[in-house]
């Protein structure tokens, strides 16, 4: 590299640094270098002034020393601080905003979303369990006797379905307060107030509810001719089932009993019976009194409404406690199974928890048989069943209506409407 150049002032290779311009060309000097005429501090010209008239040419400027570049590796290059970045830094970027954060949920198991669907399937369980509970409970709390016996000359089954109703006089498990509150007496030994024959038809014939007078006299098998009520006093169930089916021919498939007690309890447990007494009834026996119209019978009411035989209200004694007896049944049967009581747990509760206690069914018969003759029997009261008493020969009731009563016993036996003139009231 050669220091000063043409054009000197110490630029390397004769050339300006970056950023600096050349000084213009001037004439160029007399032989002899700077000590020539009109360079600086050498003689002036002849005449002192410009030549030609035209101003006499100037004299390299003075410029500013120039900076040079330290040579890369030198010790000025060294020595030079690092020059700093003058550009303004753009402003810091703000973070973006956060989102704010979620309730983080608790630990455990997660809660679970019941749909309609589920519950109306939950509570449709619970329901069904708890039917099947109570049906197995009344399954095997129910009484039962050996009261249906196979014997030698038993009569055929017939078409449909017989049921012996049994009403019971029995004062067994009543203590004396009790018996006191239901007029029961104190008549010991078992006897009986109440026979049906309930029948239930295979076709569309109604069914039919006979009553059966209590002095109607009737052989009893083993005993002679008595009235058909003593079977009930010498023999129980069995031979009482065994006397009526050999007086009516008719085969009896299911036997049910209530006795003064249960009868009384299950009526309070339903909270009474609605019946319309059309004339007032006094028993002078009994001293209880039912007064006329619209009433609910609790149940010492009900159990002296369907023991009464001598008030002026039953003129005809027996035939007449019989017709009463099976009104009863029809409204208690009707009311029993309306919705107001099967959806009332107040009602339907106590009523379940009495039945086991009140009846009394033959070993070979189940709940669905007595719900059957329930059903059955619940259009008592609106004429859906034929209810009728067996055709007697005269007001004391003890012998039967040959012809009529062999009519209406032939109707049961194959299903065929009962002949109007059969039926008594």
């Amino acid at each position: 590299m050669t220091q000063g150049g043409q054009y000197g002032g110490g630029w390397p290779e004769g050339r300006p640094p970056h950023g600096h311009r050349r000084p213009p060309r001037g004439p160029a000097g007399p032989p002899g270098g700077p000590g020539g005429p009109g360079a600086p501090g050498g003689p002036a010209r002849p005449g002192g002034g410009p030549r030609d008239g035209r101003p006499g040419p100037r004299g390299p400027r003075d410029h500013q020393r120039a900076q040079m570049m330290p040579l890369p590796g030198s010790d000025q290059a060294r020595r030079v601080p690092p020059q700093q970045d003058t550009r303004i830094a753009p402003p810091p970027e703000e973070p973006p905003a956060e989102r704010p954060a979620e309730p983080q949920r608790p630990q455990g198991r997660r809660k679970r979303r019941w749909s309609f669907g589920k519950v109306a399937g939950s509570l449709a369980m619970v329901i069904v369990l708890l039917l099947a509970g109570v049906w197995l409970y009344l399954e095997f709390s129910i009484n039962r006797i050996d009261a249906i016996q196979d014997y030698e000359g038993r009569p055929a089954a017939g078409e449909g379905t017989n049921w012996l109703i049994v009403g019971s006089d029995s004062r067994e498990g009543l203590d004396q307060d009790q018996k006191d509150a239901l007029s029961t007496g104190d008549a010991g030994g078992n006897r009986t107030d109440t026979m049906m024959i309930a029948h239930l038809p295979d076709n569309d014939t109604k069914p039919t509810l006979l009553s059966l007078p209590r002095d109607s006299v009737v052989e009893i098998p083993g005993h002679g001719s008595g009235k058909i009520n003593a079977a009930f006093s010498i023999g129980g169930a069995p031979l009482l089932a065994r006397t009526v089916e050999q007086a009516t021919d008719l085969r009896i498939d299911h036997y049910a009993e209530i006795g003064f007690g249960g009868f009384a309890g299950m009526v309070d447990a339903m909270g009474g019976v609605d019946m319309n007494i059309e004339q007032k009834m006094h028993d002078p026996k009994t001293g209880i009194t039912i007064p006329a119209g619209e009433q609910e019978l609790d149940g010492a009411q009900a159990l002296g409404f369907v023991r009464m035989r001598y008030s002026a209200a039953t003129p005809r004694s027996d035939l007449d406690r019989v017709v009463n007896q099976r009104r009863f049944i029809g409204e208690m049967v009707s009311q029993m199974s309306s919705p107001a009581t099967l959806l009332n747990p107040f009602a339907v509760v106590p009523l379940l928890g009495e039945a086991p206690d009140a009846l009394t069914m033959d070993d070979d018969d189940h709940l669905h048989h007595l719900v059957a003759l329930a059903w059955a029997m619940r259009g008592i009261s609106s004429g859906g069943v034929v209810s009728t008493t067996m055709p007697t020969a005269s007001a004391s009731a003890e012998q039967w209506d040959e012809a009529r009563s062999t009519a209406l016993l032939d109707a049961l036996r194959n299903d065929t409407p009962v002949p109007e003139n059969a039926i008594v009231q």
